[in-house]
């Protein structure tokens, strides 16, 4: 189903009556990546659950301009709204758990729990090798699109960015890249300790997109929270890993 929120033609689903979970994706992911979840929630019954694609994901087509943090938090307000969704359990994964953070630490939207896996929000210090990294890309990129040499340099432009960026960069269009640096460089820590919800944070210890550091970090800033480490798992616990997921979510949500 589709629905236009803010511009944005929306992709979602919409199944079952009871209490609403509403699941918000990872970065370049898409809400498929919860069917595993969805279909375990529809098995138990009396649930509502519901799931997006953010823009330039799944089905939702690529927004016009990059987007900011602001512009998520307010597409899930709209999107909330439109389906009269209020209060509801909150799953997020990676970007999906760094807009639920802003939301709920706005005070922009209240949720009954929250449950979130690898969750991006905290910006971490980069190590020594990682800011030269950076600060060479920056430095190249001056000079090959300095204008009188810029015509005559875009595929040396294109195999430095590849060289330099990450995979989820170099992998994505230009306007999801602008969006990617733009949330990449946002940092919610100080909206945490303003988070009212119960909220279980599930990493896997051996994720690389967001270090167990930052769940650290969350646990301690999220006034009601509780860390759940699954050991030997990445970025998606949750799909390594999802009989320990179900047991541990059976525990938490009643």
């Amino acid at each position: 189903m589709y629905v236009e929120i803010n511009g944005f033609n929306i992709n979602y689903t919409d199944y079952g009556t009871g209490k609403t979970i509403l699941l918000l994706h990872g970065w370049g992911s898409s809400l498929d990546v919860w069917n595993r979840i969805s279909d375990f929630y529809k098995a138990k019954g009396g649930y509502r659950i519901v799931a997006l694609d953010f823009p330039g994901c799944g089905k939702t087509p690529l927004p016009e301009k990059p987007l900011e943090l602001e512009d998520y938090t307010n597409l899930v307000i709209g999107f909330c709204r439109y389906l009269k969704i209020e209060n509801p359990i909150i799953f997020g994964h990676s970007n999906g758990g760094r807009v639920t953070l802003s939301l709920l630490g706005q005070g922009l939207m209240t949720a009954e729990k929250v449950v979130l896996f690898g969750s991006a929000g905290i910006k971490s210090k980069a190590s020594p090798k990682k800011t030269l990294k950076i600060a060479t890309f920056k430095t190249a990129k001056f000079f090959l699109t300095l204008p009188v040499i810029k015509n005559y340099t875009e595929e040396l432009l294109t195999k430095t960015r590849q060289y330099f960026g990450s995979s989820d960069y170099n992998s994505a269009p230009e306007v999801m890249r602008k969006t990617l640096v733009s949330l990449v460089n946002s940092d919610i820590s100080n909206l945490l300790p303003n988070i009212k919800a119960p909220t279980l944070l599930i990493w896997g210890n051996n994720d690389t997109a967001v270090p167990l550091s930052d769940a650290k970090k969350m646990e301690k800033l999220i006034p009601d929270a509780g860390l759940c480490v699954l050991e030997g798992c990445g970025h998606f616990a949750f799909i390594e890993r999802p009989y320990d997921v179900e047991m541990i979510l059976n525990s938490f949500i009643k």
